[in-house]
């Protein structure tokens, strides 16, 4: 199964983003396919606070914009919800101990625990930091 960090997420949804053509082209493969396919609870918070803040994009996309794209994942026939379970904290703690994991980092942390608890083969991120937990294999679909 594949994951979706929030950067792809991002990508997929704003136009001005200069990886927007990959990006919608590869989560609407996903969105529309018979493989499941998970969206980490996390990465869906996330990508709602950075698409909204008038700081990050100018204009920021709109909350019933952010809503509808969120509802539109939501909606996919193959999406697995990926949240904390009862396997969560034993499978985050050593990631962040072994890890060194401290600050904003431990939104990774988070993000590599679900996909460990949930059996994701693949996250798909363009963020280079997830390669320090080597319980998650990732790939960047918008190169090579």
């Amino acid at each position: 199964m594949i994951g979706l960090d929030t950067n792809i997420l991002i990508y997929s949804h704003r136009r001005d983003s200069p990886w927007f053509s990959a990006a919608d082209r590869e989560v609407r493969s996903l969105v529309s396919g018979d493989q499941r396919w998970g969206l980490p609870w996390p990465c869906v918070h996330e990508f709602f606070g950075v698409v909204t803040h008038p700081r990050v994009y100018s204009p920021p996309s709109l909350i019933t914009e952010a809503l509808a794209q969120i509802e539109a994942w939501l909606n996919s026939p193959s999406v697995s919800l990926l949240h904390e379970s009862a396997l969560y904290w034993e499978t985050l703690r050593p990631l962040l101990v072994e890890g060194h994991i401290t600050g904003p980092r431990v939104h990774d942390a988070k993000i590599a625990a679900l996909c460990e608890v949930y059996g994701i083969s693949e996250l798909w991120s363009a963020d280079r930091d997830f390669n320090r937990f080597p319980g998650v294999r990732v790939r960047n679909p918008l190169v090579g």
